[in-house]
């Protein structure tokens, strides 16, 4: 007899299955350490916040901060515990019955399969082709379908690297049914966004997380952007107290002294451009373009092996060979100078053996 839901039965946790390594160049992290930068502005702002207490007026002074970096108004936001909660509660409050279902490409963010069948919601996905695009056609069929609830788009998208089309972005949400979602999770290093869109669309919804450009992958915080009838809507499935005073101050801080990350990212940007062309001189890699703080590579034949070299030598990639599109591909995370060239080092070092 189970107390539970019986398809839960066959989902399976959330693992990321990466080795752990002194250099970890898996999970898209920063290598900015926020408190190293800001332990005077967090120990000072925390002593502010009574933890004793359910909320605080920190709680205005975050959105409002939010608002004046992402330039919308402070009643069009809505945050929580990292992108991955935001996801949840979006996923179940747009839920209908049991044959709703959302719609993505594949491959994409992993945990969206995750997260809506944790929720009961369904998930349809369009393969992409070899050029990581697809076919606008089918992908309006799917969404515009009855039990369609939410159509889910990735830019730049991840795994992959790359931003989707444009124009064909622009086509799903003028001619979809149901909600749009997009998640700009790596905004801040493709500079692409659509949320100025948000207030002609009212199917649109942006999701952003601090967890890569803010270098906050252990804090979890991550926010919605959309107009302030879906913020209301959405806002009918979380619990009151969902963030935590500390999260709170923290971001606020962060975002009181955004020049610190924003001057860091200009830096990866740089650092990726390097690790790109460098690997590119490193046959027989294949390394794809990108638009986010990662890399998408493959030794063909030597993926494996190569994998299993790195590793052995301390540093942690993701395999992405799960996916049929993604056969014998790696993902490296740019990371610091010194990683950087530790992990040239050791791709030239294995391929001269």
């Amino acid at each position: 007899m189970s107390y539970f839901r019986s398809d839960l039965k066959n989902k399976g946790t959330v693992t990321i299955n990466v080795p752990f390594r002194k250099r970890m160049m898996s999970l898209n992290e920063s290598t900015l350490n926020p408190f190293r930068h800001l332990k005077k502005e967090f120990i000072e702002d925390l002593q502010n916040v009574p933890l004793n207490r359910y909320f605080n007026n920190v709680t205005d002074k975050l959105r409002t901060s939010l608002s004046q970096y992402t330039g919308v108004p402070e009643n069009c936001l809505i945050f929580g515990n990292g992108a991955d909660e935001m996801l949840y509660y979006l996923f179940n409050a747009v839920r209908e019955n049991n044959n709703s279902y959302a719609v993505s490409l594949s491959p994409s963010y992993f945990d969206y399969k995750s997260y809506s069948s944790a929720v009961g919601l369904g998930i349809k996905f369009l393969n992409l082709n070899s050029d990581y695009d697809f076919d606008l056609d089918n992908y309006l069929m799917l969404t515009n379908s009855a039990d369609c609830v939410l159509s889910i788009l990735c830019n730049p998208n991840n795994p992959t690297g790359n931003l989707l089309d444009a124009d064909k972005i622009l086509k799903i949400i003028e001619e979809s049914n149901v909600l749009i979602l997009i998640d700009e999770t790596y905004f801040e290093f493709s500079g692409v966004t659509y949320k100025d869109l948000i207030s002609d669309h009212n199917n649109l919804i942006i999701i952003r997380s601090f967890s890569k450009a803010f270098s906050a992958a252990g804090l979890r915080f991550g926010y919605l952007i959309s107009n302030p009838e879906n913020i209301r809507e959405i806002k009918q499935v979380m619990t009151i107290f969902n963030l935590n005073l500390m999260t709170q101050a923290f971001v606020a801080t962060m975002l009181a002294n955004k020049s610190i990350f924003l001057d860091h990212n200009r830096k990866v940007l740089k650092y990726r451009d390097y690790l790109f062309n460098e690997m590119k001189k490193i046959p027989p890699l294949t390394v794809k373009n990108t638009a986010t703080n990662f890399l998408l590579f493959t030794a063909g034949e030597f993926t494996e092996q190569l994998f299993i070299y790195l590793t052995d030598h301390d540093i942690s990639l993701r395999p992405l060979g799960a996916h049929p599109l993604l056969k014998d591909y790696l993902r490296v995370t740019v990371s610091s100078v010194e990683d950087n060239d530790y992990f040239l080092s050791k791709l030239r070092n294995f391929f001269q053996q």
